[in-house]
């Protein structure tokens, strides 16, 4: 076994071992002998059981590989500048003849985190360049950035189906589940997972995080991305009071 691989298992081993099954393990050997990346960098995530890339971990590729030049531009007839809806188009040149690698990025305030409203332009050039590359490196990964993000649930027109999404965690239109982007929101922010969950269950007024609905859960999410970006100090107090909490019922 090699030495990357070996610091990849030990680390994932302690952020998600819970996630950590035989695939997910076998699929992090192809990508630490195909592309070197290291977890300790921040070029690889577990979300959900799926490995996903990050613009980072791409663009230490691009640079190992000597990649010869991205190219970005702004696909101007498909922006709108007053709904904040961009598209760019970046193209890869592996090597000095190479006829480039295409691919496309889209950002609007409907599929990006409430963490990076505003910046949604840079958000649609990372997800071009980010897509570029990993067709220019043949990987089959989607990369972070470009996950879709739930403006609001979806509700089915049959009845039984809309209480049965209610509760559901599942992907819908190809974006993240409630508890990806939870799972995505703690890491970015270094939160203790288990006192997020209590802050969570308690925000929803259910004894436990899985007997709150849908809405629920996603407005928590909403809230606490909010209050990580704008005041993560205060944040942190108020989780350690949870932990206080379990002391005691302890």
């Amino acid at each position: 076994m090699s030495r990357l691989l070996q610091e990849n298992l030990d680390i994932a081993t302690v952020k998600w071992n819970s996630e950590l099954g035989d695939n997910q393990v076998e699929a992090l050997r192809f990508l630490s002998r195909n592309y070197r990346f290291r977890i300790a960098l921040g070029d690889l995530l577990l979300l959900g059981g799926n490995w996903y890339v990050t613009h980072s971990g791409l663009l230490r590729l691009a640079r190992r590989t000597r990649c010869r030049g991205i190219n970005v531009q702004l696909v101007g007839k498909f922006c709108d500048s007053a709904s904040a809806h961009w598209v760019f188009k970046a193209s890869v040149y592996k090597f000095r003849s190479s006829r480039g690698f295409t691919g496309y990025g889209d950002a609007n305030p409907t599929n990006v985190s409430p963490l990076v409203r505003g910046a949604e332009m840079r958000v649609a050039e990372t997800r071009a360049v980010n897509r570029a590359l990993r067709k220019a490196y043949g990987i089959g990964l989607c990369s972070v950035e470009e996950l879709g993000w739930e403006s609001k649930a979806y509700v089915p027109s049959d009845p039984q189906k809309a209480a049965s999404a209610s509760h559901s965690n599942g992907h819908q239109n190809g974006k993240p589940r409630l508890r990806d982007r939870l799972c995505l929101l703690i890491r970015q922010h270094q939160l203790d997972a288990n006192l997020v969950k209590a802050y969570a269950a308690d925000s929803c007024g259910t004894p436990n995080l899985r007997d709150a609905t849908r809405e629920q859960i996603e407005t928590f999410i909403t809230n606490l991305a909010d209050w990580a970006t704008k005041d993560r100090a205060a944040l942190l107090c108020k989780l350690n009071s949870y932990a206080r909490s379990q002391e005691v019922t302890s």
